[in-house]
């Protein structure tokens, strides 16, 4: 396995902006969603990993509980894809219509979007505030395993702290997951 180094952004540092692909064949611009949205949520996914389909369901409802209020959550897929059955644009459109994802998927293939943020893992999630400064990062919640069962929502709750005006009482957690699969 290769370990690269990442930039990761610190909680209470600029996100980094990003113009990347998106299955809807559209570019995406983060400083676009952040003059449109009260709060941005980027979760690093992959087609093919256990975790994120874990985690799916439970992404749909963040976003269908939030969205009203001004948050979009945006996925992003850097795996590489040496491996061509693995990721791609026309995998990742396949992936989203199964699934039927109800937020933004975009394609990081060169793998340095991902890189500023920091991500390591699939899922990791990330909040940003409509000024751009990274609120949140880490595990969507922690019980992956269970999603009925009582345990602490890390995103779900620093949503809500961020639309009230609260200091967020987890800003960063341990992500749990999947390694990213770097290009070499």
């Amino acid at each position: 396995m290769t370990i690269l180094e990442t930039s990761n952004t610190p909680v209470g540092g600029y996100a980094p902006d990003f113009e990347l692909p998106g299955i809807d064949n559209h570019v995406h611009h983060l400083s676009r969603y952040l003059d449109n949205f009260r709060a941005v949520g980027v979760v690093s996914l992959g087609n093919h990993c256990p975790y994120v389909n874990l985690y799916l369901d439970r992404l749909k409802g963040i976003q269908g509980e939030f969205g009203a209020e001004g948050f979009i959550l945006i996925g992003i897929n850097a795996s590489d894809i040496t491996e061509p059955s693995w990721s791609s644009l026309e995998k990742m459109k396949a992936f989203a219509q199964n699934h039927k994802l109800n937020f933004p998927y975009l394609w990081d293939s060169t793998q340095e979007v991902s890189r500023s943020f920091g991500a390591t893992k699939t899922p990791i999630a990330f909040l940003i505030d409509s000024h751009g400064i990274l609120r949140y990062r880490g595990q969507i919640d922690n019980h992956p395993q269970e999603p009925s069962s009582v345990g602490e929502d890390y995103l779900r709750n620093a949503i809500a702290a961020l639309f009230k005006g609260e200091e967020i009482p987890v800003p960063e957690t341990e992500p749990v997951g999947t390694s990213l699969i770097w290009h070499i």
